[in-house]
C-alpha cells in the first residue's frame, strides 16, 4: 500500500496530550535559544518551524494498523491460490528465487492448483462411470453348494414317493459360470456418457485457466518484494541523509552557529525515517512469507529474490485485437461453454429417460455333483423396458437439467462480460502505469536537486534546518511515487498477459519487455 507523507496531519483527542507536551518544549527551546532564533526585525521564526514539523510516527502507525486490518479481512475470504502444501523439509543453503522458479514451484505446490487438478481426476472419474453403462459387463465364478431339503416343509411331505425320505441330503454340488451383460440401446445413457465427456474437457480447461490465474498471482506476490525491497533501499537512504543533516545540525550548535531548534527538528526527522525503515524492512519481510506461502517453499526455508525487473515497456495490440484473442485463448470462457454443452447434454440425457432401454443377459456355466461329473448350463435373457409412469421423476429431473443449463448459459456470457472487462481495464491501468512512472522519473530528479540546494543553503547559513526538512521529505514521497509506479507498470503488465488469457506462457515476455 502506497504511504503518503503529508506535511499536516490532524491529530485526534487521544494524541492531544502527546501534541501540547510538544508545544511545551518547543517553547522551551525557542525561550533557551531566544536570542538565537529570530529573523531580521526581531520576530521569531515560528510559522516555519510549526508549518516544517516532522511527521510523527501516528501516520506510520495508522498505516501499519490498517495493513493489519485489511490482511486479517482479506485472510477470511482467501483463495486456495494463497494457499500451498509445503514441499519437504528446509534446506540450510539460502535459496535463490528467479520468478520462473517461483511459478513452477506454485504449480507443482499451490493449493488451488492441487485442488483443480483433482477435480479434473474427479471429471475423468465421472466419464469412466458414465462410459461403463455401455460397456459389456462380464463375471465369473466358481461355487460349491452343499444343501440339505425338507420337503415337508415344502409342502410335498403329503406325497409319499417310495425310496425318498421327507429329508433329502445333504448334498453337494459343484458350479463354474460366467455372466454377460449388455445395455444394447439406452439413449439417456449415451447422453450422460457425452455429458460427462464434456465435463472433462472443461475440468481440464479450468485446470489450464487455474494455472494462469495461479500465474497472476504469484507474480504479483514477487513484485511485493521486489517492491518493499526497494522501499528497504529508499528508506535507508533517507536514514543516511536525515543522520547527516542532524550531525552537521549538532556541530554547528556546538560550535554556536546554529540554534537548537534546528538540531530538534532533524532529530525528530532522524527517529522518523528510522521508524519508517522499521515499517519498510517488516513488510518485506511479511511480502516474502506471503510469497513463500503462495509457491509452498518447505515452512522455515531462507530464499532471496533473483530477479528485480526493472522498468521496461511493451507494445501491446490494440484493445480490438487484444479482445479477440482473449476470446479465443481465455481458458475460463471455454471451461464455461464446455459446461453449457454439457448441461445441454445432461438436458437430453433427462428426455431420453422417456425412452426404451433395450438389454441382454445370459451366463453359461459347468454345475455337477464335481467338476469330472458336470454338465453344461446356460441361460439367455433379451427384453426391453419402456417407462409408463414414473410419478413425475423424469419431469423433476428434467426441470433440473432444464434449469442446471440456463445457470451455465448465464456463467458463461458473465465471464465474456469479464473478459471484456478485464482487457479494457488492463489496458487504462497500463497506460496510467506507464504515464505515472515519467511522471514519478522526473519528480525524483527534481526532488534530489531541491535536496541538494537546501543543504547548500543550510550549509551556507543561508538558512535553516526546515527547508532541508521539507526537501527531503518531498524525496522521500518522489521515491515513494516513483516505487509504487514501477510495481503498478509491471503489475499491470502481468495483469494484461492474464486478461488475455496467456499469462502462464508469456509472463516473462510481458514482465522484461520483450
Amino acid at each position: 500500500m502506497k504511504r503518503g507523507r503529508p506535511l499536516a496531519f490532524d491529530y485526534t483527542s487521544a494524541e492531544n496530550t502527546s501534541h501540547e507536551r510538544w508545544k511545551e518544549r518547543e517553547r522551551a527551546e525557542n525561550k533557551q535559544d531566544q536570542g538565537e532564533n529570530k529573523a531580521p526585525g526581531g520576530m521569531v521564526n515560528r510559522d516555519r518551524a510549526e508549518s516544517a514539523r516532522p511527521l510523527s510516527g501516528k501516520l506510520c502507525s495508522l498505516i501499519l494498523l490498517l495493513a493489519v486490518a485489511t490482511t486479517a479481512s482479506r485472510a477470511q475470504v482467501m483463495s486456495p491460490n494463497y494457499g500451498s502444501v509445503p514441499s519437504g523439509p528446509a534446506a540450510n543453503e539460502v535459496l535463490r528465487l528467479t520468478l520462473s522458479e517461483a511459478i513452477n514451484q506454485a504449480v507443482r505446490y499451490n493449493l488451488g492448483a492441487i485442488e483443480s487438478d483433482e477435480n479434473t481426476r474427479a471429471a475423468r472419474g465421472q466419464r469412466l462411470l458414465a462410459l461403463s453403462h455401455l460397456l459389456p459387463q462380464v463375471s465369473a465364478g466358481i461355487n460349491e453348494n452343499v444343501d440339505q431339503v425338507n420337503l415337508t416343509a415344502l409342502g410335498l411331505g403329503s406325497i409319499k414317493i417310495p425310496g425318498v425320505p421327507a429329508v433329502v441330503g445333504p448334498f453337494s454340488y459343484s458350479t463354474a459360470s460366467a455372466n454377460l451383460s449388455q445395455t444394447l440401446f439406452s439413449y439417456e445413457s449415451i447422453q450422460r456418457f457425452r455429458a460427462a465427456r464434456t465435463s472433462e474437457q472443461a475440468a481440464q480447461l479450468s485446470y489450464q485457466d487455474t494455472l494462469d490465474v495461479i500465474t497472476l498471482t504469484v507474480g504479483n506476490a514477487y513484485l511485493q518484494v521486489i517492491e518493499a525491497s526497494s522501499r528497504i533501499e529508499a528508506e535507508e537512504a533517507q536514514v543516511q541523509n536525515a543522520k547527516a543533516l542532524y550531525d552537521q545540525a549538532a556541530d554547528e550548535f556546538q560550535a554556536g552557529t546554529r540554534p537548537r531548534i534546528d538540531v530538534t527538528r532533524t532529530e525528530v526527522q532522524l527517529h522518523t525515517e528510522e521508524y519508517n525503515l522499521s515499517v519498510a524492512r517488516n513488510s518485506f519481510a511479511v511480502a516474502k512469507l506471503t510469497l513463500g506461502r503462495a509457491i509452498g517453499l518447505p515452512l522455515g526455508q531462507v530464499f532471496e529474490i533473483a530477479d528485480q525487473l526493472p522498468y521496461a515497456d511493451i507494445h501491446p495490440p490494440t484493445v480490438e485485437d487484444a479482445l479477440k484473442m482473449a476470446y479465443n485463448s481465455r481458458s475460463d470462457l471455454r471451461s464455461a461453454l464446455d459446461s453449457a454443452r454439457s448441461a445441454q447434454q445432461a438436458l437430453s440425457a433427462a428426455k431420453g429417460e422417456r425412452y426404451p432401454v433395450v438389454a441382454v443377459n445370459g451366463d453359461y456355466g459347468d454345475q455337477g455333483p464335481t467338476f469330472s461329473q458336470s454338465h453344461g448350463i446356460f441361460s439367455f435373457q433379451a427384453g426391453i423396458n419402456v417407462p409408463l409412469y414414473t410419478g413425475g421423476r423424469i419431469k423433476g429431473d428434467i426441470t433440473q437439467s432444464e434449469a442446471t443449463l440456463r445457470q451455465r448459459k448465464a456463467e458463461a456470457e458473465n465471464i465474456r462480460g469479464q473478459i471484456d472487462y478485464d482487457v479494457r481495464t488492463a489496458f487504462l491501468n497500463l497506460n496510467a502505469a506507464r504515464e505515472q512512472v515519467d511522471v514519478a522519473h522526473q519528480n525524483v530528479g527534481l526532488a534530489n536537486d531541491n535536496v541538494a540546494r537546501s543543504k547548500e543553503r543550510f550549509a551556507a547559513g543561508v538558512t535553516d534546518s526546515v527547508e532541508v526538512v521539507q526537501s527531503e521529505q518531498s524525496l522521500a514521497s518522489a521515491n515513494d511515487q516513483y516505487i509504487t509506479s514501477l510495481y503498478s507498470h509491471n503489475l499491470a503488465k502481468l495483469a494484461l498477459a492474464r486478461a488475455l488469457g496467456i499469462a502462464r506462457g508469456s509472463f516473462s515476455q510481458y514482465l522484461g519487455g520483450q
